[in-house]
């Protein structure tokens, strides 16, 4: 786990830079550069990543323990991309890792994004903090062989696009873009991968989110009196409080696991476990919240809506509910019923996930 001094630093520094107001700020911007800058003066983007690779070292745990950080104080920045998914895809292919803001091409289904003779063309969509990033890389299938690519972010056109929470999620244009980064990617390392990646880092995201989301409601439940009395006595608040921890405790637990797991293989039934509960709880644990709130809740003013619009839009992301429920129940099936428990119990050391 990361080192408790390094901790208690981001934390203080997440704390002073990613205000409300400064949210503000940066959906009008598309970022926070000064938190940029300061995360990265501290190496942080890039934990995880061997130093010899251009990495700041460390172990995939430490990364995503500042992620969750990152969802806690709703950090608008690159983080997660430039480092757990655009470093580590170029880091496992032996492309240089990129020393600023970087991101990847989640994947979409209605990309077109095709290479021919040193050339990239087509479009992708969702594209996180594509306006902002320095490097695009991306996961492309040529002649049956996947490979890595990695692109200056000048060298494409981008439409910018936001989600729910004013984050960047840009769509991008490749025009006969020359390629001078390009390697075979390693066994093992593909779109699906990716995924799964990307997933954990949204578990993670979305596990800091809900427990602020969980401390925020039950401070207001404790400050607002109703009857001379704070509403969080009242047994109908109690209990949406009880869904905003329950949420909150499940997630954390659930991704702890999987990156337990992630640390060892791939992972693949903790991390769709995780994020499929990550998912259900975006929405019981925000329903509940803002039951909590009331009319506040959804006032531009009050910092509950930085919070449930990033849980609603994260959610969407590297697997819907839908996505991961069939996934694992697919898996779940072709298994056979004997091995129900024993997947259960041991997840993916018997568990074949695709």
């Amino acid at each position: 786990m990361t080192d408790a001094l390094l901790t208690d630093a981001v934390e203080r520094l997440l704390r002073d830079k990613a205000s409300p107001q400064a949210l503000e700020r940066a959906e009008t911007a598309g970022w926070a550069l000064d938190l940029w800058t300061a995360v990265a003066e501290m190496g942080l983007p890039w934990i995880s990543i061997p130093e010899a690779l251009g990495g700041s070292g460390g172990e995939i745990s430490d990364a995503l323990e500042i992620v969750k950080l990152a969802g806690h104080y709703a950090a608008p920045i690159p983080l997660a991309e430039t480092g757990m998914l655009a470093g580590w895809l170029s880091s496992t292919a032996g492309l240089p890792v990129c020393s600023g803001p970087a991101t990847v091409v989640p994947g979409c289904s209605n990309d077109t994004l095709s290479m021919s003779r040193g050339r990239l063309n087509g479009t992708a969509h969702r594209v996180a903090w594509a306006r902002v990033a320095e490097r695009i890389v991306a996961i492309v299938e040529r002649a049956r062989e996947n490979l890595v690519v990695s692109v200056p972010a000048t060298d494409v056109t981008i439409h910018p696009v936001q989600n729910l929470a004013g984050e960047p999620r840009d769509t991008i244009e490749l025009d006969d873009v020359r390629v001078t980064e390009i390697e075979p990617a390693p066994s093992g390392i593909n779109a699906r991968a990716l995924v799964y990646r990307g997933a954990l880092t949204r578990v993670a995201l979305i596990a800091g989110a809900l427990e602020a989301l969980m401390q925020l409601t039950i401070d207001y439940s404790r400050e607002r009196h109703q009857f001379g009395v704070p509403i969080g006595t009242f047994q109908a608040v109690q209990a949406h409080l009880v869904q905003c921890a329950e949420g909150a405790a499940l997630v954390s637990m659930a991704a702890d696991v999987a990156v337990n797991e992630a640390s060892r293989g791939d992972a693949h039934f903790e991390i769709g476990a995780a994020k499929l509960l990550a998912n259900q709880a975006c929405s019981s644990a925000t329903r509940a919240a803002h039951q909590v709130h009331g009319a506040i809740g959804v006032t531009r003013e009050y910092p509950l809506h930085t919070l449930s619009r990033r849980l609603w839009s994260w959610r969407a992301e590297y697997g819907t509910e839908q996505f991961w429920a069939r996934t694992l129940g697919l898996a779940a099936q072709q298994s056979g019923a004997d091995l129900l428990y024993p997947a259960i119990a041991g997840g993916s050391t018997v568990l074949h996930v695709p």
